[in-house]
């Protein structure tokens, strides 16, 4: 019996023979077949790779091309090879059906034709066909199921025309199926019991670690607290769940006071990770207050669908604490709990824009304790630092909660005056001045009267700087000082001269101080060289400090400049020599264990060089130290040089004759001496630093060294850069040429002398 579900299906019939295609038409279309005709094998090729027929009926014997040849290029394409061929013959030869099977067709049908043997030949094969369709189907579903069905899939689509065949082609897939199964349901298996081991692995981690965790559905429900959480909250996991977030974490913001935005909503609306603001507050259930950090992310299933937000949260109540307290620290000092000079020096800052966009008027205070050194040499440090602590809660008395008072060090303090004529600013300071002026100091039995000097000066839209700022109320303090003390001086122009003069004088006492103390040192900056790898010497620049009377540091250009004014740099390059040479043994067998050698290089002020009694000290101390004189290399300025020519060609020549090295220093300020220089004898040329500094962004600066380094190796000598300062410059001064580099780029000062 016809099963009519399969009738559905498109026939090819292939057949030179108008009769039998008609008459296999008529049975086919009788049968509701939908049916398609070619009388050569050629259109048959055609139609079945452009209509994908179900089943094509081939005649094997026509003139164009027989049907072994149409079948095996329908077999040999990949669109048709699926196709069932039954071939149609009056052949009976067992050969003729062999050759036809082996090319791929999956059964013939012999002369003279039986309408109803073709119907059933037909029904059984689409039947295999719809068979074979059904079963590849249901490896495709196993195999986005089961990743490893390769093996299965190629079985199946090894399955032969011969029915026996693909039976037991298909038990055996199904045997090794059923393998593949089980190894997959072990292996599941063994995921689960991993995945629970996770499980358990994480709620033990989710209630051992020190943040709070909660989890919510994707309506923001809580579903789970870890005990961190519910310290933190004061709520239970099992009073929580199903409850709304803001129920159970209430946040508020602990500059304004202002609630917060739920972050779980936030995910939620945003389907993206959320951080909270660094000044969340968390307010517990009895009302405890908890400073946090937190951030909370999406949960999301395998198909990337969000099904609740994990929030993650800390206790940092105690390290913000603690950093409010290193802000405040680092922003006031510590004696006085007032403003110190750096923090200060911001409010400044701030009122100079304020009133050039603004045009605002402030005044600045500048106020110098005038007896603080009688009473601190009197009765000692605690008591110095007692009256500051009294004279800085006298003055809160007197400041307005808009002004800013500040300790600038010492006995200096700073009273910023916002929005204030230089006429009210007067009439403060003179309150100030009047109420140190009162003021009694007691110590023990001794009691004191304190003054006060203040300079003032006002802030407008006309105010450059800062530096102009404390310049100026520096100057005018110096004034009022001057006047006798405990007065109030408006800054004018002179002041400045007449403040100069005095700091000029402080330094020259400073360092005659620091001479006869020997508070003077010596720091050393190494040189590298940049291009060389042969070069093992150590090469160093002695440089200068000096030590005040506090133990801080001071550079050199501070008080270089009064030194060389008022003729103190022949004391300190005397210093300089004689503390070295003293100490070079100590240097040297330091060296020595490294196995290296050194060069320390000089720096000379013009007036030594000028100098016959320096000049013949230098003699006796390098001639004691003949072994010392090859480690030293002394740098003479090119304006001394230029300035003194004569005395400095006398000058290398004695140096030379002693062995010892010669630099020019600041080389490349003054080009236009290069005809006298280059006649000198140097070993040297250290590159004036101003190229050195601009060389990255100044193609003028870049041209001017690239020139320079070349004139110092037309004239034989290394040149040095000075004054590098990051990996960029370095680099191009390797581009160029430069021999050595030296820096705090590349090196820090180091103490050269314990």
């Amino acid at each position: 019996m016809i099963n009519k579900d399969l009738n559905s299906g498109i026939i090819l019939v292939v057949d030179d023979y108008p009769l039998n295609l008609e008459m296999l038409c008529a049975c086919l279309l009788r049968a509701e077949y939908q049916v398609l005709v070619a009388d050569t094998g050629e259109l048959a090729l055609e139609i079945a790779a452009s209509q994908q027929p179900d089943l094509i009926l081939l005649d094997i014997r026509m003139p164009d091309m027989d049907g072994y040849e149409v079948c095996r290029r329908l077999k040999a394409s990949p669109s048709t090879r699926d196709i069932p061929v039954i071939f149609m013959t009056a052949l009976s030869e067992t050969d003729n059906k062999v050759q036809g099977l082996l090319l791929g067709a999956a059964d013939y049908i012999t002369k003279p034709i039986h309408p109803q043997e073709v119907l059933a030949r037909i029904q059984a094969h689409l039947s295999v066909r719809h068979l074979t369709q059904l079963l590849e189907q249901q490896v495709e579903r196993l195999q986005q199921e089961i990743q490893r069905r390769q093996q299965v899939e190629e079985q199946l689509r090894q399955v032969n025309t011969l029915l026996e065949h693909r039976v037991e082609e298909r038990t055996t897939e199904l045997l090794a199926a059923n393998t593949q199964l089980k190894q997959e349901i072990q292996h599941r298996e063994e995921i689960e019991k991993a995945l629970i081991r996770e499980k358990e692995l994480a709620q033990i981690t989710l209630e051992s670690i020190g943040d709070g965790v909660i989890t919510t559905d994707e309506q923001g429900k809580v579903e789970y607290l870890n005990p961190v959480a519910e310290q933190l909250t004061g709520w239970k996991n099992h009073q929580v769940r199903g409850q709304s977030l803001s129920q159970v974490f209430s946040i508020v913001d602990e500059l304004t006071r202002q609630p917060l935005e739920n972050p779980v909503e936030q995910v939620l609306h945003h389907a993206e990770i959320v951080h909270l603001t660094h000044h969340t507050l968390l307010i517990s259930r009895e009302g405890t207050e908890y400073a946090i950090e937190d951030s909370a992310a999406p949960i999301r299933d395998h198909q990337g669908q969000i099904r609740g937000v994990v929030l993650v949260f800390r206790d940092v109540t105690q390290s913000r604490l603690l950093s409010r307290q290193i802000s405040w620290q680092a922003s006031h000092d510590h004696l006085t709990g007032l403003l110190n000079r750096q923090a200060f020096e911001q409010k400044i800052m701030a009122a100079i824009t304020s009133a050039q966009t603004e045009e605002q008027n402030h005044v600045f205070c500048f106020m110098d304790l005038d007896k603080f050194k009688l009473v601190n040499d009197t009765c000692g440090h605690p008591a110095g630092d007692e009256l500051l602590r009294q004279i800085t809660a006298l003055l809160q008395t007197r400041v307005r909660t808009a002004d800013c008072l500040a300790r600038l060090g010492g006995d200096e303090f700073g009273l910023l005056l916002h929005g204030c004529t230089l006429a009210d600013g007067k009439e403060v300071a003179e309150t100030v001045r009047k109420l140190i002026q009162d003021f009694r100091f007691s110590w023990q039995d001794q009691v004191f009267s304190i003054g006060v000097s203040i300079g003032l000066v006002k802030i407008d839209g006309y105010t450059p700087d800062l530096s102009s700022v404390l310049g100026a109320a520096d100057a005018a303090c110096y004034a009022a000082k001057a006047r006798g003390r405990n007065c109030i001086h408006v800054y004018e122009i002179q002041d400045e001269e007449r403040a100069e003069r005095h700091r000029e004088r402080q330094w020259i006492l400073e360092i005659n101080h620091a001479l006869r103390e020997d508070r003077f040192r010596l720091y050393a900056q190494k040189i590298v060289p940049l291009n060389s790898t042969t070069d093992s010497k150590k090469y160093y620049e002695l440089l200068l400090r000096l030590v005040d009377e506090t133990g801080d540091l001071v550079r050199p250009m501070a008080f270089l400049p009064t030194a060389e004014r008022y003729n103190l740099m022949l004391a300190i390059d005397r210093w300089v020599i004689n503390t070295f040479l003293q100490n070079y043994e100590q240097l040297i067998s330091q060296e020595q264990e490294q196995q290296t050698e050194c060069l320390y290089m000089i720096n000379l002020a013009g007036s030594s060089i000028k100098n016959q009694e320096f000049i013949d000290f230098l003699k006796v101390q390098l001639t004691e130290h003949q072994v010392i004189a090859q480690s030293l290399c002394f740098e003479i300025p090119e304006t001394v040089a230029i300035a003194s020519l004569s005395q400095t060609r006398e000058f290398i020549q004695t140096l030379k004759q002693l062995g010892c090295c010669c630099a020019i220093d600041h080389f490349g300020g003054g080009m236009s001496s290069l005809a006298y220089l280059k006649h000198l004898s140097w070993d040297y040329l250290k590159i004036d630093s101003s190229s050195v500094k601009e060389i990255q962004t100044a193609k003028i600066e870049y041209a001017l060294l690239e020139s320079v380094n070349k004139i110092g190796h037309a004239m034989g000598v290394k040149t040095i850069a000075e004054f590098v300062e990051n990996p960029a410059t370095l680099e191009i001064l390797r581009e160029i040429g430069v021999d050595f580099a030296q820096g705090y780029g590349i090196d820090q000062p180091q103490r050269l002398l314990r």
